[in-house]
């Protein structure tokens, strides 16, 4: 395998932190670009203290100066962008949610157009969040139906999908955009579907916890996830692609079984209603551009909660 010089966005959140590590395990040179340069979930997710091997970046994703000086700086060879501000931070500012999330994307894509020759495609995360339960049906079929978001986010992780189609149209951009729908893994700690995760946790330390929703969802394991945003991001394509994330199709109820294998005495439960988003969604277009990596569920849930245990001792 080539070395490539990856350059990654909200590197430090959830998803950022496994892709940083991905990345680092195959060899590859890595630029980890985030607004504050808070190391603690990476060091959970990297399970030691020694980063020296990664370049950091503090930069604010919606100034565009900023951004480009980064690029101009490294001369990244692929681009992972995943900043954004997930949908409690959009609906409590919705100005400040559009600046990162739609015109920092748009930051992203005028560095990487400037510089396509030298990056090829580039990826990003979109969101199964931009459907709403109206759109079930519809997406239980065909991974391209038409939205109709319900929150801010939704809205703007939308708009980014347009986005990419115009830079493919006027510039030549090639791009990928993979929507997740429910991650989850050890450094998932915020955001309105993190409670999954945190029940884990709260599983590995000892403590009670209810998930204060029902229904099911596609999980997606932030390892996996993370290991699809690299394979995509070294694909050579044409066009602006968009894919629905593969995960595992489960309801709260396996969720909390899940726990209780891995942890047979552990306290946890949940109640309230489904989430506002459709419970299942089609995929496999993404298998005919890059590997996918689907984890079964059951074993992603207990290598989550030992991952814990190990960080706590």
């Amino acid at each position: 395998m080539v070395a490539e010089r990856f350059l990654v966005t909200g590197a430090l959140g959830c998803v950022g932190s496994w892709t940083l590590r991905v990345l680092l395990e195959a060899g590859h040179d890595v630029i980890a670009l985030n607004r504050g340069l808070g190391l603690e979930r990476l060091r959970l997710v990297m399970e030691r203290e020694d980063l020296g091997d990664i370049t950091f970046e503090a930069c604010d994703i919606t100034d565009r100066e900023a951004v480009e000086a980064v690029f101009e700086r490294h001369q990244p060879t692929r681009v992972v962008h995943l900043a954004a501000l997930q949908i409690p931070f959009c609906r409590a500012d919705p100005s400040r949610g559009a600046q990162v999330n739609v015109q920092g994307t748009v930051n992203v894509f005028e560095a990487v157009r400037a510089r396509r020759e030298q990056i090829g495609t580039l990826v990003y995360s979109g969101s199964a969040a931009m459907y709403s339960t109206a759109d079930a049906d519809a997406v239980a079929r065909d991974e391209g139906a038409a939205p109709h978001p319900e929150t801010h986010y939704g809205v703007f992780k939308w708009a980014n999908e347009s986005t990419a189609k115009v830079y493919w149209q006027e510039h030549g951009v090639a791009s990928i955009g993979l929507r997740p729908m429910v991650v989850f893994g050890p450094g998932r700690d915020q955001g309105l579907t993190s409670a999954s995760t945190m029940a884990m946790r709260a599983a590995a330390m000892g403590e009670s916890f209810e998930i204060p929703h029902g229904g099911s969802s596609l999980f997606n394991y932030a390892p996996d996830a993370a290991r699809m945003f690299a394979a995509a991001a070294s694909t050579q394509i044409e066009g602006a692609l968009t894919f629905n994330m593969p995960g595992s199709a489960v309801s709260v109820e396996d969720v909390v079984s899940a726990i209780r294998y891995s942890v047979v005495d552990a306290e946890v439960g949940y109640t309230g209603d489904p989430l506002p988003f459709p419970s299942t969604f089609a995929t496999g277009g993404y298998t005919d551009v890059a590997p996918v990596t689907v984890t079964p569920f059951g074993e992603a849930v207990d290598a989550t909660i030992k991952h814990f245990i190990r960080a706590s001792g």
